[in-house]
């Protein structure tokens, strides 16, 4: 018994293999293309910026570094590399790379703006109003991203010049018998 069920199960393991399954050699509309590998593949900053735009932030970073192995390193791949990482909330990456991409390309509007943005976001609002200065002159006032982040930087950066230190309280511990403390707050 146990030899014909062997056998059935064999002739049917034969017949499945030679079932066509639809594999490279089919072209119905059900099957993804070939892939042509002599072809040339989409630019990396492309791919990189529709990443970007879908919320894919570590895909982006992904496609940017590709694009800059590719291209090299230049202002624009920096700047993309800094914007991905800003996104992804590696603000201290962020400001080193684009402060490299400035310093590159000190007329690179985005890496400007995205500068300023990450200097905002690290508490440093009088540069990042410096920033967004350079940027804004560079744009000619004509993005109004660019225009809004500089009003916000100079209303943080003379928020923080203008305001009056806060008075720190003065706390003291006091004793109460059988070693309970109180913490008491003197403004």
């Amino acid at each position: 018994m146990t030899t014909r069920f062997l056998t059935a199960f064999a002739s049917l393991a034969l017949l499945a293999a030679c079932q066509s399954t639809g594999g490279l050699g089919a072209s119905d509309a059900r099957t993804a293309p070939g892939v042509n590998a002599r072809a040339d593949g989409e630019d990396g900053l492309i791919v990189g910026h529709r990443l970007m735009e879908s919320g894919e932030y570590e895909l982006a970073l992904k496609a940017y570094m590709r694009a800059a192995g590719e291209v090299g390193i230049n202002a624009d791949v920096l700047s993309a590399i800094g914007s991905a990482n800003l996104r992804l909330g590696r603000l201290g990456q962020a400001e080193q790379i684009l402060r490299r991409a400035v310093k590159e390309d000190s007329s690179s509007v985005p890496a400007l703006n995205n500068l300023g943005v990450v200097l905002m976001e690290r508490g440093k609002p009088a540069e990042a109003r410096l920033i967004f200065q350079q940027a804004y002159a560079l744009d000619s006032g004509e993005t109004d991203s660019i225009r809004e982040n500089l009003r916000l930087a100079i209303a943080q950066s003379e928020a923080n010049v203008y305001e009056e230190p806060q008075e720190e309280p003065n706390f003291s511990l006091v004793r109460r018998g059988q070693g309970q403390s109180v913490l008491l707050s003197q403004l």
